[in-house]
């Protein structure tokens, strides 16, 4: 693989400085704004001129540091949300549920029939709730020789634990990072559509099952089919293929650790949905199963710190990402351009169906997605804009939030993706052998979005 684009960080830092340039060539406009429901939406037809304030090299270096002034809120939480599951991490409980089952693969004939779709439902559910994305990437080591072992091949080692969380973090009901981050930018009551998000989950994980579940079939009854059989072949000779046969089982810590994860899980629908939680009593609570984490594992204060900084260290690239992309709104923003890019953006996505509106917001999402990667600064960056954007077209910011996630239905492929080219990078498949695998899946994928955008944007889902 050949291709190599600009970074995050050069893109967001390029993009201010074209912002800030055309603050001085784009006239300034506004809409007119109503308050529906407590909301405040924009008002269809009423864009009118005005003054424009073009921003120079001052406003251009100092936007930056407002936009972590601004997005503080949102920084802290994704700072202390990422320590928490560096905690939990820590504790390897997660590590000993996926080892114990693929142990028991050779047991028992129903659990070598259940292995892709436990799995893949598993990784789908990590990417869905607390953004599991990054974090996969080293069970392709576990899954592969876990593939090889029961006869498949390495791309579907591969495809379990990296397509699975991709797939989760694209279709996510709870996902802090995406979902969360874009309705709170939105104005949308943090984690509200709980109810069809995971209906898109679901059939997202099961077209993702029903694809690896035909392949197997496949590759079991002709191996000769897979594009990496001859280094399958290799693998088989030289990995240690019963080395999780050796795992001794999960211990009363790590069940008790996934128990009180799973009891977070729950006290955070019922705070959102009873309470009406936003980012403050989220954060706290996950603070709070970091500390009960600690305890049940007995880490010392040092191992507990120590991980709790690791996971914060982590997503400081993150916070600073949201940063830059707030810094981008600022500009907008004090240079009045926003509302003008809106009204020669509108009629690109508007339609007389809101389906083909929803449509092709998801259009422009992907495409935005094959530069920007990060789901929490893509938020960030595009929401100002696709939120009003939903209210001029004609569909609802929940449907625009939905297809800002589906978006990220093609990371899996995208060349610029960190994430993509490390799985590639530990399991030596060839970018183009794996994007020749995965693009009859991206075709059902692609289906799928759009078959999905329809509901909400003919109902009006709020």
């Amino acid at each position: 693989m050949k291709l190599r684009l600009p970074n995050t960080y050069v893109l967001l830092v390029s993009l201010l400085a074209l912002i800030a340039l055309s603050t001085w060539i784009v006239p300034g406009g506004k809409f007119e704004t109503t308050v529906v429901a407590g909301k405040t939406l924009v008002v269809p037809g009423s864009y009118h001129l005005v003054e424009a304030r073009p921003q120079g090299l001052a406003a251009l270096l100092t936007a930056p540091i407002k936009g972590f002034v601004e997005a503080a809120l949102i920084i802290g939480f994704v700072l202390i949300v990422g320590g928490a599951f560096s905690v939990l991490q820590k504790t390897e409980a997660i590590d000993a549920m996926i080892k114990s089952v693929a142990r028991a693969h050779s047991r028992s004939a129903w659990v070598r029939a259940a292995v892709i779709p436990v799995f893949v439902g598993l990784f789908a559910l990590g990417g869905a709730t607390f953004g599991m994305a990054e974090e996969a990437i080293p069970f392709v080591m576990i899954f592969i020789p876990l593939a090889l072992a029961l006869r498949l091949d390495t791309l579907t080692g591969m495809a379990i634990p990296f397509v699975g969380s991709q797939i989760g973090f694209a279709t996510a009901f709870l996902n802090p990072f995406n979902v969360g981050v874009a309705q709170g930018i939105a104005g949308v009551p943090m984690f509200s559509g709980l109810g069809y998000r995971a209906i898109c989950w679901a059939v997202a994980t099961a077209i993702t099952i029903g694809f690896l579940q035909w392949w197997a079939v496949r590759i079991r009854r002709t191996p000769e089919l897979s594009p990496t059989f001859a280094l399958d072949q290799e693998r088989r000779k030289t990995l240690d293929l019963v080395s999780f046969e050796q795992f001794a089982g999960m211990t009363a810590r790590h069940k008790l650790v996934l128990w009180l994860f799973a009891a977070t899980l729950l006290g955070m629908i019922f705070g959102v949905v009873r309470f009406g939680w936003y980012i403050e009593e989220i954060a706290a609570l996950f603070l709070v199963m970091a500390l009960a984490v600690g305890l049940v594992a007995r880490l010392s204060a040092d191992e507990l710190t120590g991980a709790f900084l690791h996971g914060a260290k982590d997503l400081v690239g993150t916070a600073l990402v949201i940063a830059l992309a707030k810094g981008t709104v600022i500009l907008m923003r004090d240079g009045q351009i926003i509302d003008t890019l809106l009204n020669a953006l509108a009629p690109l996505v508007a339609s007389d169906s809101p389906v083909f509106a929803a449509q092709k917001m998801f259009v422009i999402q992907s495409v935005i997605n094959f530069f920007i990667h990060s789901g929490t600064g893509q938020a960030a960056l595009t929401m100002p804009i696709m939120a009003p954007l939903a209210d001029l077209v004609g569909i609802t910011r929940q449907t625009a939030i939905l297809a800002f996630q589906f978006g990220e239905l093609a990371t899996a492929i995208i060349p610029t993706s960190g994430i993509t080219v490390g799985v590639l990078a530990l399991s030596g498949v060839p970018y183009t052998t794996w994007v020749r695998w995965m693009l009859p899946l991206q075709g059902l994928y692609l289906i799928m979005a759009l078959v999905l955008l329809a509901p909400p944007a003919l109902l009006g889902w709020q």
